[in-house]
């Protein structure tokens, strides 16, 4: 499926000449992480992402940071893909894995394992034996972004980078969308109008058979209020797998 890019409004002029979308499109998901992984072209975000990694928290001194942009991972021929927000700072921008290594990553990983999608339920490394089937997971944001606030222009960097990962994933028929921002990125990628309104649960018609699901989140802030639940969060990965045809796991 090719995803369009809808430009942003005013936009005037051509792209920096660093910018992903003046690269040569990856052929491959290997050739493209390895675009996502030097990537240096938002200042601000190498600076942060590369401070984390040297200064490190306490609680991980001991061990090396990946301090670089991450890429997806997961099932190449999955119809789902999983789109988030950004890497964590101690926990993807450390482990150089999404949702590795932190408590969203468990929370996402385990509801993904109750459901059949993943082969256990947590995320603690690359090395940690995670496997999954049916299922791509990325982040509209490939860098740890300061206080998890990626600017408008470090949003609009990557999108190409998420934009081609999509086109090589699949063939896709679902996208679950992980809170606001990553929809909202997500439908300005497919240039839906009007655009739709969040809320978790919400299904949305994208162009062709593709569906896009929405959720909250599974940040810390949502889980230890009991905004989003392992219920509601398991409910969302079965509409996902009924619409994607891989089960009848809609009443999950």
């Amino acid at each position: 499926m090719r995803f369009g890019l809808e430009p942003r409004s005013g936009e005037t002029g051509g792209p920096r000449p660093d910018a992903p979308g003046t690269r040569r499109a990856a052929d491959s998901l290997a050739e493209l992480g390895h675009q996502i992984e030097s990537c240096r072209a938002c200042p601000r975000l190498v600076a942060w992402r590369e401070e984390v990694a040297a200064t490190r928290r306490a609680a991980f001194r001991d061990e090396e940071y990946w301090g670089r942009p991450v890429s997806g991972f997961g099932d190449p021929r999955a119809p789902i893909a999983v789109v988030g927000l950004a890497p964590a700072a101690h926990g993807a921008n450390r482990t150089g894995r999404i949702f590795t290594g932190d408590r969203s990553g468990d929370w996402l990983f385990g509801s993904m394992h109750r459901m059949g999608l993943a082969s256990q339920p947590v995320s603690v490394s690359r090395s940690d034996g995670l496997r999954l089937s049916g299922v791509w997971v990325t982040a509209a944001v490939r860098c740890a972004p300061p206080a998890n606030r990626p600017s408008p222009d470090e949003r609009d960097s990557c999108v190409p980078f998420l934009r081609r990962e999509l086109e090589l994933v699949g063939p896709l028929r679902v996208l679950v969308v992980l809170g606001q921002f990553a929809c909202d990125v997500t439908c300005r990628m497919l240039g839906l109008r009007p655009r739709p309104r969040f809320g978790h649960g919400v299904i949305v018609d994208g162009p062709g058979d593709l569906s896009i699901v929405c959720s909250y989140h599974p940040s810390q802030q949502n889980t230890f209020t009991g905004k989003l639940t392992e219920a509601m969060t398991d409910a969302v990965f079965g509409q996902a797998m009924y619409l994607a045809g891989l089960g009848p796991a809609a009443d999950a």
